[in-house]
């Protein structure tokens, strides 16, 4: 197998960012780039298109930036309109963040 087939992912920058603030909401672009694996400018630029569209809402405390998450927006994708970025957000969530409690799954 060539190198470029074993780099794709099924989860776009756009959806490890929006997790990563979702779960870190006073963290800078430069350690949400750290962890997603991108660079600061990149990341820059995902939050403003998540800004844009109103998944991401910035708002200063001193000098540093604080963001929420619009979790009950719809994705965008036409065919994904009827998912909210609730559901997302749970599916990529093995630790729930502080104050909200994951949904047990029933043992088989």
């Amino acid at each position: 197998m060539n190198e470029k087939t074993n780099r794709w992912t099924f989860i776009t920058n756009h959806g490890l960012v929006l997790s990563y603030i979702f779960h870190n909401p006073s963290h800078t672009a430069r350690e949400i780039a750290s962890h997603v694996g991108i660079t600061e400018r990149t990341t820059h630029k995902i939050i403003s298109d998540l800004e844009d569209d109103e998944y991401v809402v910035r708002r200063k405390s001193g000098r540093r930036n604080l963001y929420s998450v619009d979790s009950a927006r719809p994705l965008r994708h036409h065919t994904k309109q009827d998912v909210l970025v609730e559901d997302l957000l749970h599916a990529l969530t093995s630790n729930p963040p502080d104050g909200q409690d994951a949904e047990t799954t029933p043992s088989a």
